[in-house]
């Protein structure tokens, strides 16, 4: 993963409880009991030739199973993971039912070494969070999206 790109849309909403965001819980074994750090931006790999914008807008729906919304956009640059990964990604105001989602699927190799393939949802299930919450489960470096993010809000 070292040096790959990932692009992304982080979706927002004003509510009585304050700004929230809507969070990816990352599907598959390794995060299925997990919640701290096991948390994203919708997001995705892209070739550097595809424009980060459009990556973005079409891992939305890749991930999601939805069109991504419609909307200003707000740029929140980029973030380095520590698994090297960059991750680009905006944020747009809007509200979606996190039980409408269908999400995209990946298959890999479970149990390991066992020669059987498994198929695993990208994101298995979506929820919107509160900033604070938010950061408490976020992919550490994702955090800074939020930052910037309340930042633009404020």
């Amino acid at each position: 993963m070292t040096g790959s790109r990932s692009a992304g849309l982080l979706l927002f909403r004003h509510t009585d409880q304050g700004l929230q965001v809507l969070l990816g819980h990352m599907g598959g074994p390794f995060f299925a009991r997990r919640s701290t750090g096991a948390w994203t931006v919708p997001k995705g790999e892209y070739d550097p030739r595809e424009p980060a914008w459009e990556a973005a807008r079409r891992e939305f729906e890749e991930e999601l199973g939805l069109p991504p919304p419609d909307g200003e956009a707000v740029p929140l640059g980029e973030v380095r993971q520590t698994n090297g990964k960059i991750v680009t990604a905006w944020a747009v105001e809007a509200d979606l039912d996190p039980a409408s989602i269908s999400p995209g699927t990946f298959t890999m190799e479970w149990p390991p070494k066992s020669g059987r393939t498994q198929e695993f949802p990208e994101l298995d299930r979506v929820e919107w969070f509160g900033l604070d919450r938010a950061r408490e489960v976020i992919v550490k470096a994702q955090a800074a999206f939020l930052d910037r993010l309340a930042e633009h809000s404020a």
